[in-house]
């Protein structure tokens, strides 16, 4: 049941049709039946390299486009993204194999090597994230949510894909600048700082602690280091005292005239216990506090009457009758369903897979824009205006998280469901956020899918969303789990 290529007029050995991309020639195929030609016609278009055509005398013939002879392989990698899935399925063995295949190719050939070396601060150590479009620095000064994300992110690449020792030297570097600079005199962190490690601000809320620990338990694995272990465990107690303990001395956000609480340090809670666990060992403190935070955002957030999960509430989870009191985030709400399906698969807890798989579901229907695809940013509760005025963009992160949840809800589901929800996120994704001459992903779209800011990075996007969406989903395709 093989196929054989020939070189008009010589014929040569049996290749792939992918090694004759850089050539300039005709080729025909002579294949044994009619499918097999139809299997190599269709290879050929989603490579989107050959052009077929059927001849009576001499079979199935391949014109090579002259526009990608010669052609750099990031490019054809870029070009293979943004062209979707085509018919490929996660429902499928070979479906699952090929798309894991391509988003592990994504991350080490493309969104790696556009971040590092360049983003790597040789004299003084840590990241910067301030890029254009084409890597050029922009901006020097650090974002301490960087340092840990990145940190982190660089060590699971290690530990996971094993790619080769210089990912740990820059997270070494990482953590290094975070210990010298990144810490204020009471422990907490800073959020914002220069080149050189000096402090630019300090927020309200410790979300640095926790990018911080998830980097220092990555680091205390991967080096066997008590001491980081020791500092991860520190700072996510400092997070938790910090964000939900009232005599911490920590400002709050609203004042006793209408204390909202919010859905935001709950779930980061969440996927940092279930991070350091991962990373040094089981453990039924962490166990307990994901089972508190879990049990919290059902109580407090979680509206199935509304089919919706809020983004702040009243003390009492009731909705404050105004526009922050309304907002609904779908971003922020499917990447918390991913973290309680992950956890409901780990302790075959049904009841929290079934929880996420809705809260999937209402976030979809709520944010997919049906007028010209991707996810929008807000909404509100009621149907009525919000106040952000990029509620209706469209950011990178939000379709990260979707492309994790959907895989993962189609997983543990067996629902066809989110395979077409995983297709639809993954083509309007690649197809509008994918630099195809510089790489990587923009961050920032207008509601009809075109760039609304070229830069590549800021204090907010960095080395973090876009791979952890990559290796994520790598990792649950490679589970290869028979689905209906």
């Amino acid at each position: 049941m093989g196929c054989s290529f020939i070189r008009k007029p010589a014929q040569q050995k049996q290749k792939s049709i992918q090694n004759f991309i850089n050539v300039d020639m005709e080729w025909s195929i002579l294949a044994r039946s009619m499918d097999q030609v139809l299997v190599i016609a269709s290879t050929a278009l989603i490579e989107n390299c050959l052009h077929p055509h059927w001849s009576q005398d001499r079979g199935l013939v391949m014109h090579v486009n002259p526009d990608f002879i010669d052609k750099d392989p990031l490019k054809l990698l870029r070009n293979k993204l943004q062209t979707g899935l085509n018919g490929l399925s996660i429902t499928n063995s070979e479906g699952r194999h090929q798309i894991r295949s391509l988003y592990r190719s994504a991350l080490e050939k493309d969104v790696l090597p556009f971040w590092f070396p360049r983003c790597a601060d040789t004299e003084n150590g840590g990241f910067y994230t301030g890029l254009d479009q084409d890597g050029t620095l922009i901006d020097t000064d650090k974002s301490v949510w960087a340092q840990g994300r990145m940190t982190w992110m660089l060590l699971r690449c290690q530990q996971d894909l094993d790619l080769g020792s210089k990912w740990l030297e820059y997270a070494e570097s990482g953590i290094q600048f975070m210990k010298k600079y990144c810490f204020d005199s009471d422990g907490r962190m800073f959020f914002h700082v220069t080149e050189q490690g000096k402090p630019i601000r300090k927020r309200r809320y410790a979300y640095s602690e926790a990018f911080a620990a998830i980097a220092f338990a990555a680091h205390a694995k991967t080096t066997n280091s008590d001491e980081s272990a020791q500092r991860a465990r520190d700072l996510l107690e400092q997070f938790i005292k910090w964000n939900f303990d009232p005599s911490s001395g920590g400002e709050p956000k609203y004042t006793d005239i209408r204390p909202m609480t919010g859905l935001s340090p709950r779930m980061i809670a969440i996927v940092t216990a279930q991070e350091l666990r991962h990373q040094l060992g089981p453990s039924d403190q962490l166990d307990a506090m994901i089972r508190h935070m879990i049990t919290e955002i059902i109580r407090l957030f979680v509206k199935p009457e509304k089919r919706c999960v809020m983004e702040q509430v009243l003390p009492d989870g009731s909705i404050s009758d105004h526009i922050e009191g309304r907002l609904l985030n779908p971003g922020h709400a499917i990447e918390t369903a991913w973290f309680i399906m992950q956890e409901g698969a780990l302790q075959k807890n049904d009841s929290w897979i079934q929880l996420g798989c809705s809260m999937l579901d209402w976030n979809w229907h709520l944010a997919w824009d049906r007028e010209h695809g991707g996810l929008l940013y807000f909404a509100d509760v009621t149907g009525k205006p919000v106040q952000e005025y990029w509620h209706d963009m469209k950011f990178w992160w939000v379709h990260n998280e979707t492309m994790i949840a959907s895989i993962m809800a189609h997983q543990l589901s067996g629902e066809k469901k989110y395979a077409e929800m995983h297709e639809k996120v993954h083509n309007w994704s690649f197809k509008h956020f994918t630099d195809s001459k510089h790489g990587e992903w923009f961050g920032y779209l207008r509601k009809d899918g075109t760039v609304s800011n070229r830069a590549k990075g800021n204090l907010w996007k960095s080395f973090f969303h876009y791979p952890r969406s990559l290796l994520w989903s790598y990792q649950l395709l490679n589970k290869d789990k028979a689905s209906a």
